[in-house]
C-alpha cells in the first residue's frame, strides 16, 4: 500500500503552481485522469487493399498501422468542414 500524501490546501497548491515551485509531491499520479482523453475502443472493416495499402504507408513511415489511422483522423477532424 502507497505512502498518503501530505494534505495541503488549494490556495497553498495554486501558490505553489503559479510560482513555478515543485507540486509533484502533492499529487496522486496513479490515479490522475485526463478527462476527454479516455481511450475506447472503435472497430472498423476495411477491405484488404485498403489495409494493405495503410501497411505501405506506416511502413514508409516507420510508424504502425494503428498510429497512421490515428494521425490521418485527427488530421482530418481539425481542419474546418467546408459547406
Amino acid at each position: 500500500m502507497g505512502r498518503r500524501k501530505a494534505s495541503i490546501s488549494v490556495q497553498d497548491f495554486d501558490s505553489k503552481m503559479d510560482a513555478g515551485s515543485e507540486i509533484l509531491s502533492h499529487l496522486d499520479l496513479g490515479t490522475a485522469r485526463r478527462p476527454g482523453l479516455e481511450i475506447q475502443r472503435v472497430n472498423v472493416d476495411f477491405p484488404i487493399w485498403e489495409v494493405e495499402a495503410l501497411d505501405r504507408e506506416a511502413t514508409r513511415l516507420g510508424i504502425t498501422r494503428q498510429s497512421l489511422i490515428k494521425v490521418w483522423i485527427a488530421e482530418r477532424l481539425e481542419r474546418p468542414v467546408a459547406v
